[in-house]
């Protein structure tokens, strides 16, 4: 009788949350300024705050007016301060954690810091959100009576002038409160191991007998460790191992490409799918109702919002706006005031709101990661989408995929060059090719201009991947584990040659 009570009260429990968040939905805007002037009040004695007369600034237009837009790049100087212990830098508190992250593109690592507050009441609150907003949608739950299954990037974290940083899942197991740690698996001892190859193992030797009820984590990662599972159990299905299941939360990458994969090895129609959207500087977003792409914008997470439209972005007339003013459809970039002390800071990623009332969005790709060699503004949304519908109409199954420009020589067109690697080859890649360019047009008018009659763009060129390219690029690039990802798209041909360098190459 135990478990049933747990689960019937911590339900009770994370539902009382929902009162809180009908506030934000009620009041979306006024909620988003008085965080802001909290934020800024907040900081007025920092360096940060006394460089930019925090102390005056009482408005939105007065905030926007005197502090510049960020990038990381910027805030490097500061940061690296901040890491050799110097405080009151971005936030009066003490900052100790620095989440370490190298995104998709930079070599470069950058260290994100995290306080304590952005724990508390962004990291840890976003999950305790989730699973609120779940168990409202779905009153039948039993998500308590076992156990999550989390697969995140977790390397140990290292100290460095007593200030520690690793990747944020390592920093958030390090801070976990108990009440996740015991509705979790695998171990934490098995979630901080280094080697990715060696944690798969030791992730299915613990988690094959647990009672999983749920699954949290990367897709393509995640798609991985649940192959094994199968392979090592030998069974043909994820609900003969984990009958109990019920959810995957996701993100970090779209799920449109490995959504049918996933209805495979989770047969049953009453398995949900819930997507996330959180990165280093925080966590944002969150899917709110059954069966839905789109993501509640969480506005109570010590994150004040505001957007760049993608059409004037890196221009002259590039201006940000804050939430009130934004429009549907259109594609944004995101700019973040935290509780971290990231002040105007660029994260990189790009979304489109399908819903202003309440405000909802959808993750469009990354402000580095489109192609516009040619005018067709492409972005990661478009190619998602596009090569989910092609393996569907070809019952193909991919593992993961880059794009990169072919570009013009003389009288030669350009084109976009495709390296793709199938979990199961299509039987026919010029019709897979053919459905692809065509949904493509579909999707995005500007690629259709350019591609009218070859007038610009020639077919895209697709070159199917040898098994584990992408594994062993990653391998190369020590990458390998939950949390890091393919570059999509690029202006750039540098991973497709490093790919094709790679295709007959490695050992």
């Amino acid at each position: 009788m135990a478990i049933p009570i747990i689960n019937s009260v911590a339900s009770w429990i994370l539902k009382k949350r929902i009162h809180q968040i009908e506030l934000f939905l009620k009041y979306p805007n006024e909620v988003q300024e008085e965080l802001l002037l909290n934020l800024i009040r907040t900081a007025e004695k920092t360096f940060i705050g006394e460089k930019y007369g925090f102390d005056s600034i009482r408005s939105y237009q007065a905030f926007s007016e005197r502090i510049p837009i960020s990038t990381y790049e910027d805030l490097e100087p500061l940061i690296e301060k901040t890491r050799k212990g110097e405080q009151n830098i971005f936030w009066p508190t003490s900052i100790k954690w620095f989440a370490k992250s190298s995104g998709t593109t930079n070599a470069k690592s950058k260290f994100i810091p995290v306080s304590s507050e952005a724990l508390e009441n962004c990291h840890y609150k976003a999950t305790k959100d989730l699973l609120s907003l779940y168990l409202n949608n779905n009153e039948d739950s039993q998500l308590f009576t076992g156990k999550s299954l989390r697969l995140g990037g977790s390397k140990q974290l290292y100290a460095d002038n007593n200030t520690f940083f690793g990747d944020l899942s390592a920093i958030l197991i390090e801070n976990m409160p108990m009440w996740a740690e015991f509705s979790s698996t695998p171990s934490n001892k098995v979630s901080l191991m280094n080697d990715w190859e060696t944690k798969l193992g030791a992730i299915v030797n613990e988690t094959r007998y647990e009672n999983v009820t749920s699954l949290a984590g990367v897709p393509s990662w995640m798609m991985v460790l649940l192959n094994k599972v199968l392979e090592e159990t030998g069974k043909e299905s994820l609900l003969e191992v984990w009958p109990n299941a019920e959810v995957y939360f996701h993100g970090g990458v779209s799920f449109d490409p490995y959504r049918e994969q996933y209805k495979k090895i989770f047969p049953s129609s009453g398995f949900q799918y819930y997507e996330i959207y959180n990165a280093s500087e925080g966590f944002f977003a969150i899917q709110d109702l059954n069966n839905s792409n789109d993501l509640l914008l969480m506005l109570d997470y010590g994150i004040f919002y505001e957007f760049i439209p993608m059409d004037a972005y890196g221009t002259p007339e590039q201006k940000a706006i804050r939430l009130s003013e934004v429009e549907l459809g259109k594609n944004y970039a995101i700019v973040i005031t935290t509780n971290s002390g990231l002040w105007r800071y660029q994260i990189g990623d790009t979304v489109r709101f399908t819903s202003l009332n309440p405000y909802r969005i959808r993750v469009t790709g990354r402000t580095k990661h489109h192609i516009n060699v040619f005018g067709e503004e492409l972005i990661i949304e478009n190619s998602d989408n596009a090569i989910a519908k092609a393996c569907q109409a070809t019952n193909t199954e991919v593992i993961d995929y880059t794009v990169a420009p072919v570009f013009m020589k003389g009288k030669e067109k350009g084109a976009h060059e495709w390296i793709i690697e199938f979990r199961r080859n299509p039987e026919d890649i010029n019709l897979f090719n053919k459905i692809l360019d065509e949904t493509l047009q579909t999707l995005n008018s500007d690629y259709e201009a350019k591609r009218h009659n070859n007038m610009t763009l020639n077919p895209p060129v697709v070159n199917i991947a040898r098994p584990n390219l992408f594994y062993d690029w990653l391998k190369d690039q020590d990458k390998l584990g939950g949390q890091n990802k393919i570059p999509r798209l690029s202006n750039q041909r540098n991973y497709v040659e490093q790919l094709k360098a790679m295709q007959f190459s490695y050992k």
